[in-house]
């Protein structure tokens, strides 16, 4: 053989070293998401599913669980996808020959991001509606009872909806884009179909996005207020705890002795009372026991990163928007290639890739904060060790729709300036100024009104709360007196 077939030969070798390695790593980091996902979930199923005395119905739902862990599991890659992506560049950066970051290469992050972008639609438009129908199924009428006559039943069921879903998305692009280019287009089913019908479902997770983002930004401080510990001002505990237990006795005696009071009783509603006035006085006891450092610079401490955390969201967003009207560049596209260690995608280099990184994951968790914060979708809320299977499903879905969103939602309000990869950003939208524009002043002006609407409030809450005002007969700048049931919880 001739030195150029040994040089071909080389080449292929060391390009199939680097395939064989690619899909290790990608193997290794979905299994450990798989199984931290697994873990989560099975803390929050209902273990009475699971062990019914039907082994049909809990082989299905064993089915049905390992199915969300899948999809749960995507999800949570889709949230670390461009965290990662941008510290990746910055190590590449920093140590541009390092021997042990050889793996971390662009090659590895684009299959990543597509990876991601299969399994979101893998899991949205067949995984979660299989499961969904599998549960609810009971098979065919005069069929044999079983496993597989509802893995026929859901079949049947799934082709039926795809069949109506790609029937609606086809209609509707051919009325939107009445181009019989773009309609012949949508026949190529892998290359054009279903990256339009996901570019579809991300359209409506930004949207989610835009919704439950700033009403997450403003709860996240009452949250953070009920997990800390608030210091003390003007406020004595000592007396607080000696009414709540004077209370819970006085109730725990008419409830043992019904018979002295010649007034009819509500047990249920007694029982109700002194539940929540033990869960007062475990909180009680609970600010009593916490250290000075905790009472004093813990909770002031959150409540500052917090505020600072969203005061730069919206200072980000709002330089963008100047952005768009200036430079053609800052509107949100794609690259083909990942061409990692070459720049920085941040102006203060690595100190500002970390606090892009840290606002992508502060918006995710005040977007979850804020969808089940919702009135439409509190009630699909998780509950630990008693979710059913089809909330669970429910769960899993909308968590997957928020987070292949997250992308797209980070580059659009331009917090970090990586580009989307792979199918990301073949979406046509993201093109059109209108709605990049609109998008970002939509987001920027919900998230101040929000934050100033919610904030001002809670302030001005607590320190009337603190000094004892809200006791008042009268009613004090608007606040009136507060009930018996408000001063329980």
């Amino acid at each position: 053989m001739e030195a150029a077939d040994y040089e071909v030969l080389s080449v292929r070798e060391q390009l199939f070293h680097e395939r064989v390695r690619e899909c290790i790593i990608s193997t290794l980091l979905f299994a450990t998401l798989y199984i931290l996902c697994h873990i989560a979930l099975t803390r929050f199923k209902k273990p009475a599913e699971f062990t019914t005395v039907d082994d049909e119905d809990a082989t299905v739902n064993k089915i049905a669980l390992e199915l969300c862990t899948f999809t749960l599991a995507v999800a949570l890659g889709a949230v670390l996808l461009l965290p990662f992506s941008i510290i990746s560049n910055e190590v590449l950066l920093s140590l541009p020959r390092n021997y042990y970051i050889q793996w971390l290469n662009g090659s590895l992050i684009h299959g990543l991001w597509n990876l991601v972008f299969l399994f979101s639609n893998l899991s949205l438009i067949f995984l979660m509606p299989f499961a969904y129908f599998f549960t609810e199924s009971e098979g065919f009428a005069g069929s044999r009872k079983g496993v597989l006559a509802r893995v026929y039943e859901t079949v049947v069921m799934l082709i039926l909806l795809t069949l109506l879903v790609l029937g609606m998305v086809w209609v509707a692009s051919a009325i939107v884009d009445n181009d019989k280019a773009s309609r012949e287009s949508l026949y190529d089913f892998w290359e054009y179909y279903l990256p339009y019908l996901y570019s579809c479902i991300s359209f409506l997770g930004v949207l989610l996005l835009l919704v439950c983002t700033p009403l997450g930004l403003a709860r996240m401080f009452s949250v953070t207020g009920k997990l800390l510990v608030k210091p003390r001002l003007l406020e004595d505990l000592e007396e607080q705890l000696h009414c709540s237990a004077f209370e819970e006795a006085a109730l725990t005696r008419r409830i043992c002795n019904p018979t002295s009071c010649w007034l009819p009783l509500d047990m249920e509603l007694l029982h109700r009372q002194v539940l929540a006035l033990q869960t007062q006085r475990v909180l009680l006891e609970k600010r009593r026991k916490a250290s000075a450092w905790q009472r004093n610079l813990g909770y002031p401490l959150a409540m500052l990163c917090l505020l600072i955390l969203t005061g730069l969201s919206v200072l980000i967003v709002a330089i963008h928007i100047l952005e768009l009207l200036i430079d053609e560049a800052a509107m949100p596209r794609g690259m083909q290639g990942a061409s990692l260690g070459q720049v920085s995608f941040s102006k203060l280099g690595s100190f500002g890739a970390v606090i892009q990184v840290v606002l992508i994951f502060y918006l995710m968790v005040s977007s979850v904060v804020g969808f089940y914060s919702s009135p439409l979708f509190r009630g699909l809320r998780p509950r630990w060790h008693d979710t059913a299977m089809t909330q669970i499903i429910g769960n899993c879905v909308c968590l997957l729709v928020l987070s292949s969103a997250l992308p797209v939602f980070s580059r659009t309000l331009g917090l970090t300036r990586f580009d989307l990869l792979g199918d990301f950003g073949r979406f046509n939208w993201l093109g059109n100024f209108y709605i990049v524009f609109l998008y970002n002043a939509a987001f920027a002006g919900l998230t101040t009104l929000c934050l100033v609407k919610t904030f001002t409030a809670a302030v001005r809450a607590e320190l009337i709360r603190a000094f004892g005002l809200d006791r008042l007969p009268l009613p004090v700048s608007g606040f009136p007196r507060a009930s018996r049931k408000t001063q329980h919880q």
